[in-house]
């Protein structure tokens, strides 16, 4: 452990949560029995998509903008985001009657953009990357005289975030294992300040995407090589904050690398066990805990869910992803005689066996024996691949030839 003078205390965790009491709200943190006997841990969740502006963003905004001066007040704030950061800053700002800009990176999902410019703040889209966007904003804080409101790296900030843990421990003061995602570092290192200290035998791990992984590479000492399509857009960040790496390195056991599929697993359980919407960044945590059971089973793990802005047309496709890696969704091509009754048979066979028809496709140019055996693709909602493997020998049983499409 450094000996150096931490940036972020207990004391700073406590004076920013009796700063923003009242005006963000106490989250509930409840045990998932279903995740529990799923995973072997003891589950329980911290529901931060349950914010206004449903994400954790709002306490480690809201702190910095109570400790600005009355000046600085009077200027204006700008702050760099993909997102939530943005609808937290621009949200208490004009609750305070702070003119708030807000640069994001192009291609910022709509959903993002939409609710922040809601919130009143001047939306700019510039830079293609957090990076890019950074600049933009420092250049026109210091043309504007605006206060830059850091997303990550700002010792207020991060003892916002830290509050967190001050609500997880009160209410769950035996909890073993902490799971918090990473972006920039700003909610793991405030949660790891304040529960190793109020709890020393605690152990807080990271997690980051594989396809970002820079707080990772940088803990390891390798170089920061990161990019990508990912789903959680809140942990695409390439430049971690140097505040947050100090404290990860000191409080933080590890920083867990998790695969995009596996997050996608972690948005639709928590939707289809828990009824509750998180985004990509907001479902990490969870993720970590599906890919690597062993590492916490027995023990009991708290998980924020930092986030819930997820784009709705992802989010159905997601959830349509979902069904097909359970086999509950299918492709089945069938070789059917090109007769009058023939659709219907088929049709009636497959109702029969307990599947409900989700799509139909005739195909007659490409991929057919011939002319008159048209190939039929069924897309097919099943219960499960049981179910799946069941119907098609049902099918096969009645004399219809049928293949699994990949």
């Amino acid at each position: 452990m450094s000996q150096t003078e931490p940036p972020v205390s207990l004391a700073d965790v406590r004076a920013a949560a009796a700063r923003i009491a009242g005006a963000v709200e106490r989250t509930p943190f409840l045990r998932s029995r279903t995740l529990s006997q799923l995973t072997g841990a003891e589950v329980w969740l911290k529901f931060e998509n349950l914010q206004f502006t449903a994400s954790f963003k709002e306490r480690g905004a809201l702190n910095k903008l109570l400790t600005l001066s009355p000046a600085e007040r009077a200027r204006g704030v700008i702050a760099m985001s993909a997102g939530n950061h943005a609808q937290g800053v621009a949200y208490h700002a004009a609750r305070l009657g702070v003119r708030a800009v807000i640069v994001m990176p192009r291609g910022t999902p709509n959903t993002k953009v939409k609710n922040t410019q809601v919130h009143g703040a001047e939306v700019l889209l510039e830079g293609d990357t957090l990076a890019e966007a950074a600049e933009r904003a420092r250049e026109r804080a210091a043309r504007e005289g605006l206060t830059f409101i850091h997303p990550y790296d700002d010792p207020a900030v991060i003892a916002g975030q830290g509050t967190i843990a001050l609500e997880m421990l009160a209410e769950v003061p035996e909890l073993d294992r902490l799971l918090v995602p990473i972006g920039g570092g700003g909610l793991v290192a405030g949660i790891a300040t304040a529960a190793r200290a109020l709890r020393p035998q605690i152990r807080v791990f990271g997690v980051e995407s594989k396809t970002y992984c820079a707080m990772y590479q940088r803990v390891h000492g390798l170089p920061v090589e990161v990019g990508g399509d990912t789903i959680a857009e809140g942990l695409a960040v390439r430049d971690v904050g140097e505040l947050t790496l100090a404290i990860v390195r000191r409080l933080v056991e590890e920083v867990l690398l998790v695969e995009e599929a596996t997050i996608e697993r972690a948005i639709v359980a928590l939707i289809e066990i828990e009824k509750t919407v998180a985004e990509g960044a907001g479902a990490a945590g969870l993720a970590a805990l599906l890919e690597h059971p062993g590492r916490f089973a027995g023990k009991r793990v708290g998980i924020p869910l930092c986030g819930g802005n997820i784009d709705t047309r992802v989010l159905a496709a997601v959830l349509m992803r979902g069904l097909a890696r359970d086999g509950r969704l299918v492709r089945l091509r069938v070789a059917m005689p090109d007769v009058s009754g023939s659709l219907a048979h088929v049709a009636q066979l497959v109702a029969d066996a307990g599947g409900n028809i989700v799509e139909v496709q005739h195909q007659r140019l490409f991929g057919t024996a011939s002319v008159k055996t048209p190939q039929v693709e069924f897309v097919i909602e099943t219960r499960d691949r049981e179910h799946t493997r069941g119907l098609v020998e049902a099918l096969r049983a009645n004399g219809v030839r049928v293949e699994l499409a990949d």
